[in-house]
């Protein structure tokens, strides 16, 4: 019953053709990703909890395999395209900023001159103009529409893919759905993934302990990562199987927003989170500034950055010069600091930030 609505021509087309190999083109898209710099700098940005030190906190590139393994078992039990889901699972976070959600925000009200920062949006333009030094990925069609349509902050109990073909680059919000069923999985999935580890997570850093979660919830979704996963999937294969759209059961999804509005309220709302998040704004907006000064200053002189005492400046320069076709034809001079911070990792950011803040050391 889960027929994608549209060609698989379609699906399969690239912006640059290449010839077929043994792999198969989404399994190929998944290996081009994984052996990408912004998929190696997931595993030194923030999920939720900025605790750089903590093997136990999940980061960025563990929610993204979580969505992964996830999205996996739901397709195989509605018979879906595997190597599709796990192509766009896999990619679907690319576009994230440093500092989880909080880098986001900041991001977002620092680009306003530019349309914004979203990290789907963003995500796509990863992959198609800022990965390989500005070649891109060159992906499927299908995988780069599941990366530009996975938002995840929207509760939806019901989920269809879109019937008409559309230009991806003009995706500018998270109202977009995606093309596929695949893609739809992996939206599903990424709810999944994140609300129960996030739990787990406030409890290994002292926010919550179990006793605080809602009895009925433990009763219906289970108490660790793995029985809320367990229970949700199964709810989603079971409640999907047979018709045309990937959907919850009233019943979960009831329990999933009760969830979801005990996580928003106990920790994503908690003062330390609060306090945390307003220290990484001011810091992520200080560097935003001070970068964008000297981008107005020296342009695309990239010697002038080399000539800096500053190593933050050196890199920046380097790195617009990696990609200066595209930034020489970039309509909004805000657009290449944005895109250079957004994929520094949480450490690289505070080095930046202290290099460039702090007064050179006289040896």
């Amino acid at each position: 019953m889960h027929r994608n609505p549209l060609s698989d021509t379609l699906y399969h087309a690239r912006v640059i053709p290449r010839r077929p190999d043994i792999r198969g083109d989404y399994f190929r898209d998944q290996t081009a990703i994984i052996h990408s710099t912004p998929f190696r700098r997931l595993k030194h940005k923030t999920q939720v909890f900025f605790s750089p030190q903590n093997d136990h906190i999940c980061t960025r590139i563990e929610h993204v395999l979580h969505v992964s393994t996830i999205a996996t078992s739901i397709c195989k039990g509605l018979g879906l395209d595997v190597e599709l889901a796990q192509a766009i699972a896999l990619g679907h976070d690319l576009g994230h900023a440093p500092f989880g959600h909080a880098g986001e925000r900041i991001l977002n009200i620092l680009a306003k001159d530019c349309g914004g920062f979203i990290h789907e949006v963003h995500g796509l333009r990863v992959v198609d103009k800022l990965a390989r030094d500005g070649k891109g990925l060159n992906l499927t069609y299908a995988v780069r529409d599941g990366i530009a349509s996975h938002c995840g902050e929207r509760f939806e109990k019901t989920i269809r893919p879109e019937t008409r073909e559309k230009d991806l680059g003009t995706i500018g919000t998270r109202q977009s759905a995606p093309l596929t069923y695949e893609g739809c999985v992996v939206r599903v999935s990424d709810i999944i993934a994140y609300l129960g580890r996030d739990i787990e997570d406030a409890v290994t850093a002292g926010l919550i302990t179990l006793r605080d979660i809602p009895l009925n919830l433990k009763k219906s979704l289970g108490t660790t990562n793995g029985e809320i996963i367990d229970t949700l999937v199964l709810d989603v294969i079971r409640t999907s199987d047979g018709t045309e759209k990937i959907t919850f059961s009233d019943e979960k999804f009831a329990l999933l927003c009760q969830l979801k509005d005990f996580n928003y309220d106990k920790i994503y709302h908690h003062k330390a989170i609060l306090e945390s998040d307003a220290v990484i704004s001011e810091m992520v907006e200080k560097l935003f500034r001070f970068i964008r000064e000297q981008y107005m200053k020296y342009g695309l002189d990239f010697d002038a950055y080399q000539a800096s005492s500053k190593r933050a400046l050196r890199h920046f320069g380097e790195s617009l010069k990696k990609r200066r076709g595209l930034y020489t034809n970039d309509t909004c001079p805000d657009r290449c600091v944005i895109d250079h911070i957004s994929g520094m990792t949480d450490a690289y950011a505070i080095e930046s930030a202290r290099d460039l803040m702090l007064p050179t050391p006289i040896h």
